[in-house]
């Protein structure tokens, strides 16, 4: 019996590939709301970013998740995900 292929997913915020399991999900549900998906499972698009501070910091200062959602995305979105992960 063959082994399994893991899941990659890649990082944006350091670009980095790491198995699908080791990262967290940002979500954007139909309706627009985004929050952090722990489970992976909600539905809507999704961006992953690791599971370090530094990439969860950098995702406000660079303004990733309007990158990746193509949607504007204000300051207090950032905060609440930056307080959800560090308060995790």
């Amino acid at each position: 019996m063959e082994p399994r292929k893991v899941p990659m997913r890649t990082c944006i915020a350091c670009r980095t590939e790491q198995p699908k399991r080791e990262m967290v999900r940002v979500c954007k549900s139909p309706e627009g709301v985004i929050s952090l998906d722990f489970s992976g499972k909600l539905p809507g698009r999704g961006a992953y970013v690791c599971k370090q501070e530094a990439c969860i910091k950098k995702l406000g200062q660079k303004k990733l998740l309007a990158r990746a959602f193509s949607m504007p995305v204000g300051p207090e979105v950032y905060a609440r995900i930056e307080e959800e992960f560090l308060g995790r």
